[in-house]
């Protein structure tokens, strides 16, 4: 789950991260407000949206006057904001942050994330601050430096000494610099959160850190520990169709192709986008049901699969070994029968139960069309799709 960077602030803020002092609101006349009490003279008006690059879209302006203020938010509230994460659609702003502003000397970078290859955290620092950190690590990996935490540890001092030499940092700055470090390490952990990302750390002209910018995302499965986090979810950040499938434990994410896919597993459902690509289609989505799925649930994926208006064909693979075959032919045949499919369905399974499902496939007289392997499935879908 991701939230927004007034979100992580709050959060950060609370386990002893120092951050600029700001408000978020939704109105350019409490804009104007919020620059006053912060002294009237020069903030910074940012765009909330759950996406980076918000700078470079016209999304972050530093003003010099509370007029100003409400002038920036006016002209940002509203607007379909474009970036480099959001795609060519954009992203609607509906709130602004007005924060402080502050002289600055440099601009660093500072995350936490899982390394799921090596099973720990691992701290990453750079003094590439402010920018991409992707293009950083493609074009000058030396400059990113990490320390990998034991989580049966946790993050020693001397890792966060060594880290903060790597900055280029000096005399008090070190010592602050740990402080920072093993302060962001205490929300990551504490929060279950899967990301932490501070991009820019800033060093002001006292030699002051603070988190000009944070990102926080968080493992979905462990929001239960987390009422606080778990409201703070901005629907309004989210597709419809994935808010929709998460009421019913499905997984689904919204892609640009035609050929619908209705998979279980992760892994299956990865190899079956890469088929459908190698056979000259495009998949429309990542729909995953789950090893349990039932046949209610099967109904309500395929009901979430046509509900995408750009889907021209489907094409349902399923392995059966906790979802039998038998289970997925009721909820499909069910599906098709209540809402009128109107695109082509290819189906491949194989599994528990495979001959019975079929059959029932085949007796309940509707256009199904069936492959044996995965490349047959996908040659058969892209073909009925064009």
């Amino acid at each position: 789950m991701k939230i927004h960077e007034f979100q992580a602030k709050s959060i950060l803020a609370k386990y002893g991260v120092p951050v600029p002092i700001g408000e978020v609101v939704e109105t350019a006349a409490d804009a104007a407000q919020v620059a006053t009490r912060l002294g009237g003279g020069v903030s910074v008006v940012k765009a909330q949206i759950h996406a980076g690059g918000r700078g470079k879209g016209g999304g972050v302006k530093v003003v010099k006057s509370a007029d100003e203020a409400r002038q920036m938010a006016e002209q940002i509230l509203g607007m379909t904001l474009v970036t480099h994460q959001t795609g060519p659609r954009g992203q609607r702003v509906g709130r602004v942050l007005v924060e402080q502003g502050l002289k600055i000397k440099r601009e660093l970078y500072l995350g936490i994330v899982l390394d799921r290859s090596t099973e720990k955290p691992v701290l990453m620092v750079s003094q590439e601050g402010g920018v991409e950190i992707e293009k950083v690590a493609e074009e000058t990996p030396d400059r990113i430096f990490r320390e990998y935490i034991n989580p049966a540890v946790g993050l020693a001092g001397y890792q966060t000494r060594k880290l903060a030499f790597a900055l280029g940092l000096e005399g008090p700055q070190i010592a602050q610099a740990s402080k920072f470090m093993a302060a962001v390490w205490d929300a990551f952990r504490a929060t279950d959160a899967s990301l932490v990302e501070i991009n820019p750390l800033i060093v002001t002209e006292d030699g002051a850190l603070l988190a000009l910018d944070a990102k926080m995302t968080f493992d979905d499965n462990a929001l239960y520990r987390h009422a606080e986090i778990k409201a703070m979810r901005d629907f309004a950040e989210e597709d419809p169709l994935e808010i929709e499938a998460s009421k019913y434990s499905l997984n689904y994410i919204k892609l640009d192709g035609t050929i619908g896919c209705m998979v279980n597993g992760a892994g299956l459902a990865m190899a079956t986008m890469d088929i459908i690509k190698l056979a000259g289609g495009e998949p429309a989505n990542f729909l995953d049901v789950g090893g349990g799925a039932n046949a209610e649930q099967i109904k309500n994926a395929f009901r979430i699969l046509m509900s995408d208006k750009a889907v021209k064909a489907v094409l349902i693979n399923i392995f059966g070994g906790i979802l039998r075959c038998d289970v997925l032919a009721e909820g499909v045949i069910a599906a098709v029968r209540d809402l009128g499919v109107p695109v082509p369905i290819v189906i491949r399974m194989e599994g528990t139960n495979v001959e019975q499902g079929k059959q029932m496939l085949r007796d309940s007289g509707l256009n199904f069309t069936t492959a044996d392997t995965m490349s047959e499935a996908a040659e058969r879908v892209v073909a009925l799709g064009r």
